[in-house]
């Protein structure tokens, strides 16, 4: 995975205001070891697939936009990286299990 990749989802047109979450997410970053690149890019990703939602509200993503935007293309790495951000509690997910529904996240952080 490239920081190209990443830098989809770090968009210009989402300023500061409405990407709260992706930087306090990336000043965690430094001090959080259990982080890695390919996180950053999935929360950059899920951030901006949220932000046209209001802050502290749950917003709907699909898993096929998410990476995408993410650049992952593993399936595998993409549940084990987003198993890892609700473990780690950065953010609240509630899957849908419906194919035509896309699931609901919330940024705990």
């Amino acid at each position: 995975m490239t920081l190209t990749n990443c830098s989809k989802a770090i968009s210009a047109e989402a300023g500061p205001m409405k990407n709260e979450p992706l930087y306090r997410f990336i000043a965690q970053v430094a001090t959080d070891t259990r982080l890695c690149s390919v996180h950053l890019c999935l929360f950059a990703a899920i951030a901006y697939l949220g932000k046209d939602s209001k802050p502290g509200e749950q917003f709907r993503i699909s898993r096929k936009e998410a990476m995408r935007y993410s650049g992952i293309r593993s399936i595998a790495t993409y549940h084990t990286r987003l198993k890892e951000l609700i473990r780690y509690g950065y953010i609240i997910y509630q899957p849908s299990y419906d194919p035509f529904r896309a699931s609901q996240i919330l940024f705990t952080i």
